[in-house]
């Protein structure tokens, strides 16, 4: 397996993770904040697709960083999917340089990944909690990105 499908593949579970945790979100759950000062939902979303726009710039041979305001939530969810699905796209159209591709991942990709976390932990404590489950097990494949993923095989219950 290349590094590029890897990266690939590591994109697939941010969506499909992702997916989970913005799908079904109250309408004030944007504004939600753990703390006074800390980044609200709202934020955090908009973050994750800004990471993904610069992921797909570098991918494109340049970097661009632009910080966006967040919109309604439905607006930012489906700029997620947008995000990926054209990030996804660029790694299917061609082999990245292995140092790239490492580059990717320590950087935006897992920086999202970690923001994905912490959606699922705001819906928790705002009362909105999005199921466990055992992703070991889940139907993840590499270029399927966009809003619509594979039914859960085992959420805990």
């Amino acid at each position: 397996m290349s590094s590029t499908h890897l990266l690939r593949h590591t994109v697939a579970t941010v969506a499909y993770r992702g997916g989970k945790a913005v799908r079904g979100a109250p309408a004030e759950f944007s504004a939600f904040r753990a703390k006074e000062g800390s980044r609200s939902a709202g934020e955090i979303l908009a973050h994750v697709c800004d990471l993904y726009d610069w992921a797909l710039s570098i991918a494109r041979g340049s970097q661009t960083w632009k910080n966006s305001t967040p919109q309604r939530w439905e607006q930012d969810a489906a700029r997620f999917f947008d995000a990926l699905g054209m990030f996804d796209a660029a790694l299917a159209e061609r082999e990245l340089p292995p140092e790239t591709v490492q580059r990717l991942f320590q950087g935006p990709v897992a920086d999202s990944l970690t923001h994905v976390g912490q959606i699922a932990m705001l819906r928790r404590l705002a009362g909105a909690p999005v199921a466990g489950e055992n992703y070991f097990v889940a139907e993840i494949a590499a270029g399927r990105v966009g809003a619509a993923q594979a039914a859960p095989r085992k959420e805990f219950t």
